[in-house]
């Protein structure tokens, strides 16, 4: 049975927060980042170190790539998956979410390249608007990081149990013993008060994926951090277990980063720990701490993930008046 030691704890924990957003939105109509900054996967690729991240402009999500600098600051987003006009499931969303890496908790996080490609993974909403319709799972590859085209099979809410047909969300593709793996949260009902878990698909040429019975990450009972969604799995190895850094909404209305660990990536033990807790009044975190990225640097462990606050007052960008400042913020060891 999967157990969780106190070394365990110490070892995911990063109770260190910087008090700044990383990567905030523009507030410039016509850029894919004018309104929110969401969803950080972070990794390296020779020497340098890499963030792809989501962006919202009003009509839907686009992925973009940033770089960290010698100064220490990242680079504004430069847009490489955008929206398809004439795709049929990309023609609103194309929010990337995450690449092939290093399973190592305590590696580089590096970049593995299959037969000369990157390959990465999307999820895409097939209406206009802030996450319209029931959401698909794709793959995407690319020799570059730039240039990026479909590859295989899309996984959809449709074809799979009924806990995921409410559309499926942010996805985390990683390779273990030979297979490849996509793990990804989904929600139960399209539109409404809905449930969100953690599942997993498998694959063993990322052009055909069989769905692992689940959900593999359940809500947990009423009043825990996340009885209401565990989404967003980041899943990396440590030691001989894998540790699932998640978030939780809990019904208090609130998102927070967590954490469970198996051993087989099937049976999973909740560390029923909030690892990244929201702020006080005013601080950059104040409504939501939650949708993890984590990557060791250094020698330090530094945990990314999507910061929600209200703004101090309304920003009307074109059509739009904005009420929240939603960025990307980090913690560290």
């Amino acid at each position: 049975m999967t157990a969780i030691t106190d070394e365990l704890r110490e070892a995911v924990r990063t109770p260190h927060k910087e008090p700044q957003l990383v990567l905030a939105p523009s507030h410039r109509g016509g850029t894919f980042t004018s309104l929110a900054v969401d969803c950080p996967f972070v990794f390296t690729l020779g020497g340098r170190t890499g963030m792809t991240i989501v962006g919202w402009d009003g009509i839907g999500y686009q992925g973009g790539l940033s770089w960290l600098g010698d100064d220490g600051r990242w680079s504004e987003p430069e847009l490489v998956l955008p929206r398809i006009p004439e795709s049929p499931h990309r023609k609103f969303n194309s929010a990337l979410t995450g690449l092939l890496r290093d399973e190592e908790l305590q590696g580089a996080g590096e970049l593995l390249c299959v037969d000369g490609w990157y390959y990465g993974t999307y999820h895409a909403y097939p209406d206009a608007g802030y996450e319209e319709g029931s959401a698909v799972i794709g793959i995407v590859r690319s020799r570059d990081l730039y240039t990026w085209e479909e590859h295989g099979e899309l996984l959809r809410p449709e074809d799979g149990a009924d806990w995921e047909r409410g559309g499926l969300y942010k996805s985390w593709l990683m390779r273990a013993d030979g297979r490849f793996w996509l793990f990804y949260n989904a929600k139960d009902l399209p539109v409404g008060s809905w449930q969100e878990q953690t599942g997993a698909a498998v694959s063993d040429d990322l052009l055909h994926w069989e769905r692992v019975p689940g959900p593999l990450l359940p809500n947990g009972p009423e009043g825990a951090m996340d009885d209401r969604f565990a989404s967003d799995p980041c899943v990396l190895r440590l030691g001989e277990q894998w540790v699932m850094f998640y978030f939780g909404l809990c019904s208090d209305g609130h998102a927070r980063d967590s954490f469970a660990v198996s051993d087989d990536l099937v049976n999973w033990v909740k560390g029923d720990e909030v690892l990244v807790d929201i702020g006080p009044a005013g601080s950059i975190d104040a409504t939501h701490a939650h949708k993890p990225a984590v990557i060791t640097r250094d020698g330090r462990l530094e945990h990314y993930y999507c910061a929600v606050s209200p703004l101090p007052g309304p920003v009307t960008i074109g059509d739009r008046v904005v009420r929240e400042l939603r960025g990307i913020a980090v913690a560290h060891s």
